[in-house]
């Protein structure tokens, strides 16, 4: 049967909202027999809404999902006069596409996204639709763009590929209508942007990759963006769409033969490492669906550069074979955004960095102390960080490790463990200059990270040269130089300039305030008790339920470790204010996933499957300080999972903090409760919080349900 039929277009649609424009739309499926339970359907479709608004921009909504309750891959389609509110950016959609697909349909539904979301690039065809004035019509034009593929070989009349731009009749007549300004509109934009690059002489092909968070329409409109933009512009691309409907890779010839690459993507390129050596534009994937023309002018112009200035491929090879494109790493900044949101991205990268460090390492500390418990008793902790590499007398692990020794074991694990946490600061000092000026950053940030540890600027310092390191890099790396010296730019130049500036001025000028900050910081917290203590705890408590594992929740986490780290380096008492600050942090990121575990155990009936089956798993996540145990029910109900989340997590982080409980490793969750000081504080704690959250989540939950089925009652 055909994916679309005249009983599955409403010409007049109107409604006051999206979840009712949806049900408009999701009745003319059960009239047409393709749904068999439309409540069912619908409830699929706002949880698919719920994860991320279908709103796309030029006024276009999109709702879909896979549902038990539909019988054959189907679309319905409405246009709404008024403009009905679909969550896009830039204003309402007055082109809506219900897409309905089986829920063991095979990659029906996976087909149908894409080829929609091409067309949809299409001004054409958006006018097409604007223009129908009759089912018909409507029926006509979607099948002639968005048919799904044929099992064997198509006759004559079925439809084009998904990269086909060739139409017939009128659409034709209006495609090439739409294409000759288009191929006005960049050929304008590339005399403009020349910056004194000579425009190629001949046909460019170029290759691309395309992607979006979610797969799904922007990753394929995007690549629709480039190709009508290389076609106007007389070249060719072929981009590597990375979504949700399977990756083909580019072949090795084809990127071998391509003349430039454009990356227009808002997850890490898979395979970067394919492309080095190429002349490169990097943009997010929203660039290439708006300004698709503009990326090819910035193609031409790098091609032409490079054709005229063989050092810049010297330069870039170079770059390569010492660990520079294609290493893997990526940063999380987005160049688009606000600088308040670049400033966030930037942290999240270092801090993203860093984790792995803090986890190895705590292990291996917390390790440590255990095994030191059992053989020096509760003093343990205490005894053992005073062993070391160069330490003297029997504290040297070098000269005095004895294989039967269990306190030679402890003091070995503790070693290793305090390596790594030395790494902390110089690594995220350095991948905060990463995100700022790429690897040119890295060598001036590692450094003066380094050098704020040594003097003891803490997190502070290594948040300071961290910053400062990746915009010396990026100002030195964009010096206008002569070709000649070019090639030994980002292999001499940027790291001995960049390290130099940064390290001296840190030392000469910022080190001392920050130190002397740092110190105060600590004296104040070594002296705070009581009521502070408590509001301490109750703050600290509230950032890491906010956003679970978000920037938010690093920030109080980064906290507490930062004096963890301060507490071990100067040898504190087991009672001091910085392991207390670390109990209080372990616990109130331990509430969430806890408090969802047993939400769905009292009251399964609350929640859907997905939902139970994600309770179960975090049990053992909360249990073992991972906060991102309870995103998937936060994703689900933001409001009320995260309001209910904030008050028990405060609450927690209260009690923990004024009841005295400390702890003396940063990572392992219950697991290390033999390193938790007054363990029953912290246990008592926890459970609190736990408790509290569950019992908000639950009166919320059971409010609305009741509510709903009132309003049921009514309806009937």
């Amino acid at each position: 049967m055909a994916l679309i039929t005249e009983g599955q277009v409403v010409l007049d649609l109107s409604a006051p909202d999206r979840h009712a424009a949806t049900r408009t739309l999701a009745e003319c499926l059960v009239a047409t027999g393709r749904c068999t339970d439309i409540d069912t359907f619908l409830a699929d479709v706002r949880k698919r809404e719920e994860t991320m608004a279908t709103g796309l921009p030029g006024g276009i909504g999109i709702p879909h999902a896979r549902s038990a309750a539909i019988t054959e891959p189907s679309l319905v389609f409405g246009r709404a006069g008024d403009g009905i509110d679909w969550g896009a950016k830039d204003g309402p959609a007055d082109l809506i596409f219900l897409i309905a697909a089986p829920e063991g349909g095979g990659d029906a539904h996976m087909q149908m996204l894409p080829k929609l979301a091409r067309a949809l690039m299409k001004k054409e065809f958006k006018a097409a639709l604007k223009a129908a004035t009759t089912n018909a019509e409507v029926v006509d034009i979607v099948n002639n763009a968005v048919a799904l593929d044929a099992p064997t070989p198509a006759p004559a009349a079925a439809s084009p590929a998904p990269t086909a731009t060739s139409t017939s009749g009128a659409t034709a007549t209006a495609a090439a209508a739409a294409a000759a300004p288009t191929a006005g509109a960049a050929a304008t934009a590339r005399d403009a942007a020349q910056d004194g690059a000579s425009s190629p002489a001949r046909a460019l092909h170029f290759v691309g990759v395309t992607s979006c968070p979610t797969g799904i329409a922007h990753t394929y409109m995007a690549a629709e963006g480039l190709e009508r933009a290389a076609k106007a512009a007389g070249h060719t691309i072929t981009v590597e769409t990375q979504g949700s409907a399977g990756t083909t890779p580019l072949s090795a010839a084809e990127i071998a033969a391509a003349d430039g690459v454009i990356f227009a993507h808002d997850l890490p390129v898979k395979d970067i490492a394919r492309f080095a050596g190429k002349p490169t534009v990097d943009v997010g994937v929203k660039r290439a669906i708006s300004e698709g023309p503009a990326l090819i002018v910035e193609a031409e112009r790098l091609v032409a550069q490079w054709a005229a200035d063989p050092s810049l491929a010297a330069a870039a090879a170079s770059a390569t074979a010492a660990g520079g494109s294609g290493g893997g790493m990526v940063t999380k900044v987005d160049a688009s955004a606000g600088l308040g949101t670049r400033i966030r991205q930037t942290l999240m990268t270092g801090v993203s960095y860093m984790i792995p460090f803090v986890a190895a390492g705590g292990i291996l500390i917390a390790l440590g102390f255990m095994l030191s418990n059992f053989a020096l008793g509760k003093d343990g902790p205490v005894e053992i960080v005073k062993y070391g590499l160069t330490a003297e007398g029997n504290y040297n692990i070098v000269q005095h490790f004895n294989p039967v020794s269990l306190t030679s074991w402890a003091a070995l694990l503790f070693v290793i463990g305090a390596a790594a946490f030395g790494f902390l600061v110089p690594i995220l000092s350095g991948f905060i200059a990463y995100a700022i000026a790429d690897r040119p950053g890295l060598v001036p940030g590692i450094v003066g990270g380094s050098i704020a540890t040594s003097m003891g600027a803490g997190f502070l310092g290594g948040l300071a040269t961290g910053f400062l390191g990746g915009y010396i890099a990026r100002w030195v790396s964009r010096w206008p130089v002569h070709k000649n010296v070019r090639g030994v730019m980002p292999v001499v130049v940027i790291p001995l300039v960049s390290t130099l500036l940064t390290a001296g001025l840190f030392i000469t000028i910022l080190g001392r305030p920050i130190t002397w900050l740092m110190t105060n910081l600590t004296s104040q917290l070594q002296g705070m008790g009581g009521t502070s203590a408590l509001v301490l705890g109750l703050i600290l408590g509230a950032m890491m339920g906010f956003d679970l594992g978000g920037p938010i929740n690093k920030v109080a986490y980064s906290f507490g470790v930062a004096g963890l780290t301060e507490g071990l380096s100067k040898n504190l008492p087991a009672n001091a204010t910085q392991y207390k600050i670390m109990a209080a942090v372990m616990a109130a990121g331990m509430v969430a996933p806890l408090a969802m575990a047993l939400a769905t155990t009292l009251r399964p009936k609350l929640f859907t499957e997905p939902e139970r089956e994600n309770g179960k798993a975090a049990w053992l996540l909360g249990a073992s300080f991972i906060s991102e145990g309870a995103i998937p029910f936060a994703a689900a109900d933001p409001v009320r999972i995260i309001v209910s989340s904030v008050i028990g997590s405060a609450l927690t982080g209260a009690l923990a903090m004024s009841l005295g409980s400390s702890l003396m490793a940063p990572h392992g969750g219950i697991w290390v409760g033999l390193l938790i000081g007054k363990l029953w504080a912290f246990l008592l704690a926890l459970v609190v919080g736990v408790v509290v959250m569950t019992a908000i989540v639950l009166f919320l939950k059971q409010r609305d349900h009741s509510a709903a089925a009132v309003a049921q009652a009514v309806e009937a």
